[in-house]
């Protein structure tokens, strides 16, 4: 009737290539979200071989901790640049890939002729069920007939401990525009408020705590002499020569993130990207009308912007202080300048830095130059770039990953096996990075943002990037997002990071490392080991000696 298998959350299924089972258990702390799979396809000459409805039945007493979801595939045209390492499904090639998780609706769920599908589960227990195994019987019915298509059995043991609270800062930069775009939409309406408060919450619920706040216009990614759309928290009012400021559209932001669970603001970037030597976009209300006064004409460290950010920032820290949040807001400069960039950086940074009290300024880049000099404290290099960071022992350190890490190290594209994603969060803790930074929770744009693209059916921007990098969510129906594998794997890879902390306050550090590096080759950004086992295997590593130390 129908072949069943269980798979681990790593795994990716595709539609002709039969998927290897892995033992059916699994372990986890509560408070954390177990995941597994079920792929199935029908057997020939089965009365289920044609297209056939199916309905699934869960039983399990811990039956209300689990939620399901169908794998769907995308379109994935370049999955790997030219210059890639070995190291990605089939080379990268095209061709159709698993990635979004969506919810199935009645009768959604059916037989395709000779093709595996999966289901994608998520066991996530809280202090109602007790520590121990349960049981979890899987069976998929013909809908029509009601016969019995498979059955199958997984068993999650619950760890009698809780997942302690995430320490690492974590942002995946957010897009306003793009989701005023892609379900057109006025910027900040009452609609476009509704859309961004539900993908918020799904980036808090998936372990981003920061919150990248258009306080003006991002400056990031966006062709030179062009604009992306306005979408401006703050109102700037400019007449007779002095700037007023109006702050309700970034209080209504900051309560909504603050409901959502966001920790972590960092203001947009207050220079241009890629080298600091333009004023952001900033339109302001004059006795002409609303009017675009600062922007790529704007030299970055001329009179007029010095004289606006002299009222701006020293206003936008008042309100941050009243909001309570000053403390938790981070500013940025400009994003991955690079070395030729180094003196007008350190310009524009005298022009930010006598008016911050204590806030961080931290930015992408990848030349140690800009923290030998002191231009910049506390620097996020790419994790392919690090290894001049770490050998200076650079307290609180960050690191990032987008497009240009795509040889050795880890990153999310949709054509990286989900153990490349996952490992991230060994590495995360052995080298005790502090925060973690990606360029792109939901960019839904081609390259320098000229135009939208579907991301449902572009997945690379249009040829700009690896499928997959510049967006782990997808925009689903009535402005609800949806969530991927990839957005899942850097999840359980936090849930890693999280539990050797735990590991650690139960033993110490070095019990940890050890187990991190026992039987490979010592672990770095760049060299790890590439099979499945040992990610999966470090974890239950890590699981039972929780559990020795309870």
């Amino acid at each position: 009737m129908l072949e069943l298998r269980i798979l681990s959350p790593i795994a990716k299924v595709f539609p002709t290539d039969a998927p290897a089972a892995c033992e059916p258990r699994f372990s986890g702390l509560r408070g954390e979200v177990i995941s597994f799979q079920l792929a199935y396809r029908p057997l020939p000459d089965s009365p289920m071989a044609d297209r056939s409805f199916l309905r699934l039945e869960i039983e399990s007493p811990a039956k209300e901790f689990i939620r399901v979801r169908r794998v769907k595939w995308i379109p994935v045209r370049q999955g790997a640049l030219m210059n890639a390492d070995p190291y990605y499904i089939n080379g990268g090639a095209p061709g159709l890939y698993p990635d979004p998780l969506i919810d199935i609706p009645p009768h959604g769920l059916r037989t395709i002729p000779k093709l595996w599908e999966t289901l994608w589960f998520d066991v996530k227990p809280d202090d109602r069920l007790p520590a121990g195994d349960y049981p979890v019987v899987l069976r998929l019915f013909d809908e029509e007939t009601g016969d019995l298509g498979g059955e199958v059995s997984v068993q999650i043991h619950v760890i009698g401990a809780q997942l302690p609270k995430q320490t690492l800062i974590h942002t995946k930069w957010f897009h306003c525009d793009s989701l005023a775009d892609y379900y057109n939409v006025d910027v900040f309406s009452e609609e476009h408020w509704r859309i961004i408060e539900n993908f918020v919450r799904c980036a808090v619920e998936h372990g981003i705590n920061t919150l990248l706040t258009p306080t003006h216009t991002p400056p990031l990614d966006t062709r030179v002499g062009t604009y992306r759309r306005t979408v401006q928290l703050v109102d700037v009012t400019y007449v007779d020569g002095k700037y007023t400021f109006g702050f309700d559209k970034l209080r209504r932001w900051v309560d909504m993130a603050k409901r959502c669970g966001m920790e972590y603001f960092e203001v947009a970037h207050l220079f241009s990207q890629w080298g600091a030597r333009c004023a952001p976009q900033i339109v302001a209300r004059t006795r002409a009308g609303m009017q675009r006064i600062f922007g790529w004409d704007t030299p970055s460290t001329g009179a007029a912007y010095a004289e606006f950010l002299d009222a701006y920032l020293p206003a936008l820290l008042d309100e941050l202080e009243a909001l309570g949040i000053a403390d938790r807001t981070m500013f940025h400069i400009s994003d991955e300048p690079n070395a030729e960039h180094l003196d007008t950086y350190l310009a524009c940074k005298a022009l930010v830095q006598k008016h911050l009290r204590g806030q961080k300024l931290i930015d992408a880049l990848s030349d140690v130059a800009f923290y030998d000099s002191g231009a910049v404290e506390h620097p996020v290099p790419a994790n392919n770039h690090i290894e001049p960071f770490l050998e200076r022992s650079i307290p609180d350190l960050w690191t990032y990953y987008c497009c240009g890490q795509h040889v050795d190290v880890s990153n999310l594209f949709v054509a990286m096996p989900g153990a490349r994603t996952r490992i991230l969060g060994a590495q995360l803790y052995k080298f005790d990075i502090k925060g973690f930074l990606h360029w792109g929770f939901n960019f839904y744009y081609s390259q320098f943002s000229d135009y939208p693209i579907d991301p449902w059916n572009d997945t690379d921007c249009d040829g700009f990037a690896q499928a997959g990098d510049a967006y782990q969510v997808y925009p689903g129906r009535n402005g609800q997002p949806v969530d991927s594998i990839r957005l899942m794997l850097v999840q359980q890879a936090l849930q890693d990071q999280r539990a050797m902390q735990l590991l650690e306050s139960l033993s110490d550090r070095e019990t940890v490392l050890k187990l991190i590096d026992e039987g490979v080759e010592p672990i770095t950004f760049s060299k790890y080991p590439h099979d499945d086992a040992y990610v999966l295997g470090l974890r239950e590593k890590i699981n039972r000696e929780i559990e020795k130390r309870l």
